[in-house]
């Protein structure tokens, strides 16, 4: 008697929220361009690592995708998220500016109140 073997369940798109909601969360900009998950852990992985690469290697990330969402985020207003500065007796190095790290504490603040609405809910299916 052969057994097959058991399918693993496919792989859901976004966060899982409670333990029946998958959710992906943007905050959009009024100029265009969003606020989402991946842009958010780039950010806090440079916030700890004060620097592009380090951050991205930290998220599994490839250099230029880090880059690439950096100027995303500061293209989203008028200043920047994130800076960097060149040379120096410290080799230089990547720093949040106070609007970046707002931008942090708005998007998981947003997180939490979404994930403490879908907790008020039962399993869809129990309806």
């Amino acid at each position: 008697m052969s057994s097959k073997p058991s399918k693993a369940p496919p792989k859901l798109p976004g966060t899982p929220y409670g333990g029946h909601v998958r959710a992906r969360l943007w905050i959009t900009g009024g100029q265009g361009g969003y606020l989402g998950v991946g842009k958010v852990q780039l950010l806090e992985a440079i916030a700890e690592k004060g620097s592009i690469s380090q951050a991205a290697k930290a998220i599994g990330m490839s250099y230029k995708r880090a880059w690439q969402l950096v100027e995303e985020l500061n293209g989203l207003g008028d200043s920047p998220m994130v800076v960097t500065e060149t040379g120096g007796a410290h080799g230089g190095g990547t720093r949040l500016t106070p609007r970046g790290e707002h931008a942090i504490k708005l998007y998981r603040e947003f997180e939490a109140e979404f994930a403490a609405f879908v907790r008020k809910f039962p399993h869809p299916m129990d309806l």
